[in-house]
Order: structure tokens, then C-alpha cells, then sequence
């Protein structure tokens, strides 16, 4: 089969039922359990931001929601657990604007013009910093609690699954995506931040978007 050399030119217009079912969805619960649960993601919240993520220890936050040390387990595993629990509003509406937001980001009104997918990319890798750098350490907390950790998360495939489908053109757009991925690995972007910025680090990463869809 011949290879599609000049690159991708559209995007999805319609959110694929793959990727639809791949965002993060709400966790169902019971009333007392969803305020338990609230009130373990604010005690958790509040001391991460004033002690740092990795100062904070599972006992300190069970003592603050008021919450026994075994509930908080079983609940959330460990601290990579909470991290992602506390991560999940912003992957879902980050996600909710992928599918059905305005352009560029997302595929805009259904009447409208359908943006390219080099201006959908670049605008997936804009916002995307945007999440990663307000949250770098909790991210980070919860990509790196065991080896392979960040390829496991439910976020990852759908983030994965959305830029494929925007290197639809080219010879191997999984492997791309996974490469233009790995530079927004926030175990990465700790690593480099304070050699090079954040504005590097952006405009970096916007190139290596530019050179994967150009023709």
C-alpha cells in the first residue's frame, strides 16, 4: 500500500466513538461516599499546595479530611492515587473540549469550517503545557509511582489515541504520537525546566507538532 507522504491536512470532524469512549468519565458513588471523597481531595489539595506533593504523606492527609488511614487506601491506593483523583476534573474537561469544543481544539460547530489537524495539534499541545505546567508535580506524582505508570493511566491512551488521529497521513502516526508524547512527559519537563523554561520548552514542542505536519 502506498505511503500518504505529504502529511495530514484534516482532522476529525466527528469525535471517532473510540476516542468518545476513552475520556475520563465521573466516579458513580453513593452521597456519603462522594463526600468523603470530596473532602479528601480538599484536605489532600490544600496540603500538597502548602507542603509540596512529595512532603505529604497519606497519614497527614487521612488526619486533615478526618478519615481513617485504611479508608483512605483502600479508596485510593497511595499518593499517585490521590494525585490522578485529583487530576480527573481537569483531564475531563480538557478531554470534553477535544471532542466537542471550538476550534481549533476541537472540531468546532458542526456548519462551520473543520480546522486542519496542524492547527488542531498545535492547539492540543498549547493547552495540554498549560495543564502539565499548573499541575506539573501532581502529574508527575502520578506518571511515576511505578515503571510504566504514565502509559497505564486511562488519560494517556485517549491523549495518544487523539493525536494518531490527527497524524492520520503520515507513515506510523501511533509511534509519532507516542514520540511527540514523550516530550510532555512531566517527569521530562521537570527535568528540563529549569535549564530551559517554559517558553522553550513550549516552543520546542510546538516545532517537533509543525515538523510532524508538514508536507
Amino acid at each position: 500500500m502506498p505511503v500518504n507522504d505529504s502529511g495530514p491536512q484534516s482532522a476529525y470532524a466527528t469525535p471517532p466513538v473510540e476516542l468518545v469512549q476513552l475520556r475520563t468519565t465521573p466516579p458513580r458513588e453513593r452521597a456519603d461516599a462522594a463526600r468523603n471523597r470530596a473532602a479528601v481531595l480538599d484536605a489532600a489539595a490544600a496540603l500538597f499546595r502548602e507542603h509540596g506533593v512529595e512532603a505529604v504523606s497519606m497519614e497527614a492527609v487521612a488526619a486533615a479530611a478526618g478519615v481513617g488511614k485504611g479508608t483512605l487506601f483502600r479508596r485510593f491506593g497511595d499518593r499517585s492515587g490521590l494525585a490522578t483523583a485529583l487530576l480527573d476534573s481537569q483531564e475531563r474537561a480538557l478531554q470534553e473540549a477535544i471532542l466537542f469544543g471550538p476550534a481549533p481544539l476541537g472540531p468546532g460547530p458542526a456548519r462551520g469550517p473543520s480546522p486542519s489537524a496542524r492547527d488542531r495539534l498545535t492547539a492540543f499541545v498549547e493547552a495540554y503545557l498549560d495543564y502539565l505546567l499548573d499541575h506539573l508535580d501532581l502529574v508527575r506524582v502520578s506518571e511515576t509511582a511505578a515503571p510504566g505508570a504514565r502509559y497505564r493511566i486511562g488519560a494517556y491512551r485517549f491523549w495518544h489515541r487523539h493525536v494518531s488521529l490527527l497524524l492520520a497521513g503520515r507513515a506510523d502516526p501511533a509511534a509519532d504520537a507516542h514520540a511527540l508524547l514523550a516530550t510532555l512527559a512531566a517527569e521530562h519537563v521537570r527535568a528540563v525546566l529549569d535549564d530551559i523554561g517554559a517558553d522553550r520548552l513550549r516552543s520546542a514542542t510546538l516545532r517537533l507538532a509543525n515538523a510532524l505536519t508538514t508536507g
